[in-house]
């Protein structure tokens, strides 16, 4: 049921305000209703000090308003006549066409919730962690000679382990003199594998290299 005052414009309307007030934060109990926006369209300017529940109810709904409408008047209907908030409150023309009223208590139009929901899309989007880029990366693996374990050494770099690396498949390639190399695919992830420092400071330091001569990157391909 609706809570209505009469006179608002008089100091007899907003003692009645001021005594319902009393207790509250808003006209028709803990939250902000229309009657609420009705009341504060009634009241033609904020109250004085005499009135400190009024005063204090005012700002709390102009701030509730403000935040609705940045930057802009805004207009509720009462009585066929237009109110606007906030600092830019003014008089509106006695004829004022009721199309230009915002009803601050309507539902939303089916534009609005496809907005409302591109907008929650775009915030659920912003939060997803980003992937990490991978790239493929073909490595020559040469012994020292004919004599290393190639088995051994196969097993030195496989034993090689680090987030965002994975080895794949690989094959012993001739080279001459009964010397083979290992020919390996492994898979990284860029933000985590440099592949510099995977060969600098695992597959041609110790205790790896005692297998390993050299390391040579064949093809490096993003994914």
């Amino acid at each position: 049921m609706a809570i209505t005052f009469s006179n608002l414009h008089t100091e007899e309307g907003l003692k009645a305000v001021e005594e319902h007030l009393s207790g509250k934060t808003y006209i028709s109990g803990d939250q902000l209703s229309v009657d609420d926006v009705k009341v504060y369209a009634a009241v033609l300017e904020k109250p004085g000090d005499g009135f400190p529940n009024v005063s204090k109810w005012y700002d709390t709904v102009a701030s509730h308003l403000a935040k609705s409408f940045p930057g802009k008047a805004v207009g509720v209907k009462i009585g066929g006549c237009v109110s606007q908030s906030g600092a830019q409150k003014a008089e509106a023309p006695a004829d004022a066409d009721d199309d230009d009223a915002i009803d601050l208590f309507a539902d939303e139009t089916e534009d609005e919730k496809k907005a409302a929901e591109e907008r929650e899309a775009a915030k659920k989007d912003t939060k997803k962690p980003k992937e990490s880029g991978k790239s493929s990366v073909l490595l020559d693996v040469k012994p020292w000679d004919d004599e290393t374990d190639m088995k051994k050494l196969e097993e030195a770099v496989r034993s090689v382990q680090m987030p965002g690396l994975y080895w794949g498949a690989s094959k012993l390639v001739p080279v001459g003199y009964g010397i083979k190399k290992l020919t390996i695919m492994m898979t990284i992830e860029d933000d985590l594998v440099s592949v510099d420092n995977l060969i600098e400071d695992h597959l041609t330091s110790e205790p790896n290299n005692e297998y390993i001569q050299s390391v040579d990157i064949v093809a490096f391909n993003k994914i």
